[in-house]
C-alpha cells in the first residue's frame, strides 16, 4: 500500500503523523511510505531521517496526496485540503468530527474510509491512541499553569513548590484518568499540594495507592468541587466524558 504522510498545517500543529522507526518497519512489511518535504521539521525530524528510513520524499501536498493509497494525518483535514482527498482513500487521524459537519459532508460525499484514531478502542474499553497524548496534556497543563501564576504573566506570584517558611501552591484536578494523573505527577513532583476529585472510588484508591497517600483525593459532587476550585491556585480540567 502507499502511504502518505502530509504536512500538518493547523496552526501552532508541529507534530507528524510518522517518525522514522515506524517508517522502517512499514517498509518492512511491504509498504510504500511518501512523506512530504519538510513534514518532519516541527518535531526536529529532516527528511534525510526519513529517507534513511525507506521513505521516498515528495516536494508538494496535492502530489502526495494524488500518489497515497492512505493518508495518515495527525489532525483532521482542513478546508484547504479537501480538494486534495480522493475517491475511496483512506484517512488515519484524530478526527473530532462533532463540531465539524463541513469535513464530515466531504468524507461522505467522497467516499472516504475514515479511521478517528481517538475512537480506537482496547478490549477493555481503553483509548490507546488518545492515551498518550493525554498524558501530554495533563504534563503541559501543570508545567504552563505554573507559568502564569508567575506575577510578570499577570498571575499572583505564587511558587508551586515554595520554599521554606512560605506556602506551597495548591492544584485541585478534576479528573482521574490519563490527564489528570499525568498532571498530578508533575505537581507533587514539583513539590504542590496535590487534591484530586473523581466520580470512580476505585480510581481514587488506586491513585492513594500509587502516591502513597500523598495526595488528596475525594468523590465528586458539587460540594466538594465548588469548595476545592474556591481554595485553589490552580485548576486543571481533565474529564473525558462529563
Amino acid at each position: 500500500m502507499r502511504i502518505g504522510i502530509p504536512t500538518e498545517i493547523k496552526d501552532n500543529e508541529y507534530r507528524v503523523g510518522i517518525v522514522p522507526s515506524g517508517v522502517e518497519e512499514l517498509v518492512r512489511q511491504g509498504h510504500n511510505v511518501l512523506i512530504q518535504a519538510g513534514a518532519g521539521e516541527g518535531s526536529s525530524i529532516s527528511d534525510e531521517e526519513f529517507r534513511e528510513a525507506g521513505a521516498t520524499i515528495h516536494p508538494d501536498a496535492p502530489t502526495l496526496w494524488e500518489n497515497s493509497e492512505l493518508i495518515m494525518k495527525v489532525k483532521e483535514p482542513l478546508q484547504s485540503e479537501y480538494d486534495l482527498m480522493k475517491k475511496g482513500q483512506l484517512l488515519f487521524a484524530f478526527l473530532h468530527l462533532a463540531p465539524l459537519p463541513d469535513l464530515v459532508d466531504v468524507l461522505l460525499d467522497r467516499q472516504i474510509r475514515s479511521v478517528a484514531y481517538e475512537t480506537i478502542q482496547a478490549a477493555d474499553g481503553s483509548l490507546p491512541l488518545l492515551a498518550p497524548m493525554s498524558q501530554v496534556a495533563g504534563k503541559m497543563a501543570v508545567q504552563l499553569g505554573a507559568t502564569y501564576l508567575q506575577k510578570e504573566k499577570g498571575g499572583i506570584g505564587r511558587l508551586l513548590g515554595g520554599v521554606p517558611g512560605t506556602k506551597h501552591g495548591r492544584i485541585v484536578i478534576i479528573g482521574g484518568g490519563n490527564v489528570g494523573i499525568s498532571a498530578a505527577k508533575v505537581a507533587y513532583g514539583l513539590g504542590a499540594q496535590v487534591v484530586i476529585i473523581d466520580t470512580d472510588h476505585s480510581r481514587l484508591s488506586y491513585i492513594d495507592d500509587v502516591f502513597d497517600g500523598k495526595v488528596v483525593t475525594l468523590m465528586s459532587n458539587s460540594r466538594n468541587i465548588r469548595e476545592a476550585a474556591a481554595s485553589c491556585d490552580m485548576l486543571v480540567g481533565a474529564v473525558l466524558l462529563p
